[in-house]
């Protein structure tokens, strides 16, 4: 769970305020909710439209990836049958007028499906097995590091990072689903470790530097989204190392 501890050292614009912050922070709102609408969907050119032109986004399973690069590996991974979805939960912004920056805040269910045989735990079924058929909820927060371009007044991502914060395997049918090995899960941080874990039995290397909902990356993320908001530059390519 979160800590009582507020993690923000100070307010920025994120409620009322004048007409062009209100249109501002609905702008970055809409910008943000245009992730589960359109990467779910496979609109890759809508989708794209969200970014900077060099952009960065962080998932569990491809860790940093340069845009372009994160949407070829989406269609491959599509291709390859990986079904991820986002239900979009709700969204607040925080403004920074002055430096032309924005965080949005998107809280969201990512719910990846997954089929794997209940006796081996592997991908897929046997001949002599039925296929569990279970999604992996992971209710987590989207940050958005968002920059206004002064000359076309347009609002792009910069940098996407999550943070964590819990986790559940739900079966389809209600009762059949792998069972995780505790060694399985303890190699991935809690707030993604089913997740983590069953994508990790698909084949991908997990991203184990990613906030959670406490701790030394959820004090070090907020310590960012400040430094971006005063109109400092960030880094957001960290481990715990």
């Amino acid at each position: 769970m979160t800590s009582p501890i507020d993690p923000h050292t100070k307010c920025f614009s994120h409620i009322n305020g004048t007409s062009e912050e209100l249109l501002d922070r609905l702008a970055v709102s809409e910008l943000c909710k245009g992730w589960p609408v359109y990467r779910d969907a496979s609109e890759w050119q809508n989708y794209r439209d969200l970014f900077a032109d060099e952009a960065t986004v962080w998932t569990t399973w491809s860790g940093p990836l340069p845009i372009d690069d994160f949407i070829a590996v989406s269609k491959a991974g599509k291709e390859k049958g990986v079904f991820i979805m986002h239900r979009e939960c709700r969204t607040l912004v925080e403004l920074s007028k002055s430096n032309n920056r924005a965080i949005g805040k998107m809280k969201a269910t990512i719910t990846h499906r997954f089929k794997f045989d209940p006796a081996t735990g592997t991908h897929g079924a046997t001949p002599d097995s039925e296929t569990a058929e279970f999604d992996v909820d992971c209710d987590c927060r989207f940050i958005f590091f968002c920059e206004k371009n002064p000359a076309t007044q347009q609002w792009k991502a910069k940098y996407v990072k999550l943070f964590y914060e819990k986790d559940k395997v739900v079966p389809t049918d209600g009762f059949t689903a792998p069972k995780f090995a505790k060694e399985e899960l303890d190699k991935i941080p809690a707030g993604y470790k089913y997740l983590g874990a069953a994508q990790a039995r698909l084949g991908y290397q997990i991203d184990l530097d990613l906030p959670t909902a406490s701790g030394e990356l959820w004090d070090r993320m907020y310590g960012e989204m400040e430094k971006w908001l005063d109109g400092k530059q960030v880094d957001l390519f960290w481990d715990k190392n």
